[in-house]
């Protein structure tokens, strides 16, 4: 089968041994695949310490028809609409584990929609919901709102019952369209005195809960926009992973400090959060309610050109293959 593999060169497509589905996985022919910026770290072998040599099928995530099913499978047949995150999803054919294929709830969400899905909304509701322990009307700040992961993360805590939601971005035209998913206001983190708008909005106290995607140069500055026993849920580090970390404020206003990731999850623990997704977001999923725009769609053929486009951070929203 064709897949995009890591070459010499960087991700070249090419041929690779269809993979057969273990008693635990269902095998999805693929149809489209969304990009995700760990897809640009994997191809360049500095995902997190996670080994991507020479031959590895770089992909996060995508959406197809399920070919076939392991033995221990009991809820996917073949035929069923799948979207489903793993790895080595830039194929003609890709395996996941059950606990992270979903089942696409509606006719009407296409195969590049819901390709756009998973990583997303199983980053940002256990951020969000699980973690981050949203309760309704409490406010929100979402670092990094910008990107596919955080236009959905707006949206989940708007339509979990947030009060106030607040995005950032150090984008003028990106920023000016965060209100579309969600924002009551957004702000340019590059600007200091994002913090003292947010601390005027929120009468002084500064909100409940940051979803922090930046990290780096931000995290002093989240610490002064959390209240009193707040919620900070670190979930990227697209700006730095080390910074300067004011240890007095943190403790000061008793501010709770998580750090979330997928890499070290036990499979137990990745279905028991895709579980939770399906619980509290099913719905809002079927109807529509929960959906990235896709910026630009590439032919699998055209995955290095896809992943250039990806890494020179000029889109809006997800970029899409087409298998």
């Amino acid at each position: 089968m064709k897949a995009a593999i890591i070459g010499e060169h960087g991700v070249e497509v090419g041929d690779v041994a269809k993979p057969e589905p273990q008693p635990n996985e269902v095998l999805t022919k693929t149809v489209a695949c969304g990009l995700n910026r760990a897809d640009v770290l994997m191809a360049a072998g500095a995902f997190g310490g996670v080994s991507s040599g020479a031959g590895t099928v770089v992909g996060m995530e995508w959406a197809g028809q399920v070919e076939s099913v392991g033995a221990d499978v009991k809820n996917f047949s073949p035929g069923d609409r799948v979207m489903c995150a793993g790895g080595g999803g830039y194929a003609e054919y890709a395996v996941s584990d059950y606990g992270r294929t979903m089942k696409i709830p509606s006719a009407d969400i296409s195969y590049e929609q819901a390709a756009t899905l998973p990583i997303a909304l199983q980053t940002m509701h256990n951020a969000i919901v699980t973690r981050g322990r949203l309760k309704k009307g409490e406010s929100v700040l979402i670092q990094g709102a910008s990107s596919g992961v955080g236009l959905m993360a707006m949206q989940i805590a708007r339509y979990m019952g947030a009060g106030q939601v607040f995005g950032t971005s150090s984008n003028e035209g990106r920023r000016s369209r965060l209100a579309e998913f969600g924002a009551d206001a957004a702000l340019d983190p590059k600007d200091p005195s994002w913090v003292d708008a947010v601390l005027a909005a929120t009468g002084g106290e500064g909100v409940d809960l940051i979803v922090d995607q930046v990290s780096g140069p931000v995290a002093n500055q989240n610490l002064a926009a959390t209240k009193v026993l707040g919620r900070i849920v670190n979930v990227g580090r697209l700006g730095g992973g080390m910074a300067e970390f004011n240890f007095d404020l943190h403790a000061l206003r008793r501010i709770e400090y998580i750090g979330v990731t997928f890499r070290t999850r036990s499979p137990e623990e990745i279905r028991s959060l895709v579980a939770a997704v399906e619980r509290d977001l099913g719905a809002a999923i079927k109807e529509g309610m929960l959906s990235l725009p896709i910026d630009k769609v590439f032919a699998l053929s055209e995955a290095s050109s896809a992943l250039s486009y990806m890494e020179a951070n000029q889109h809006f929203g997800k970029i899409v293959l087409k298998v």
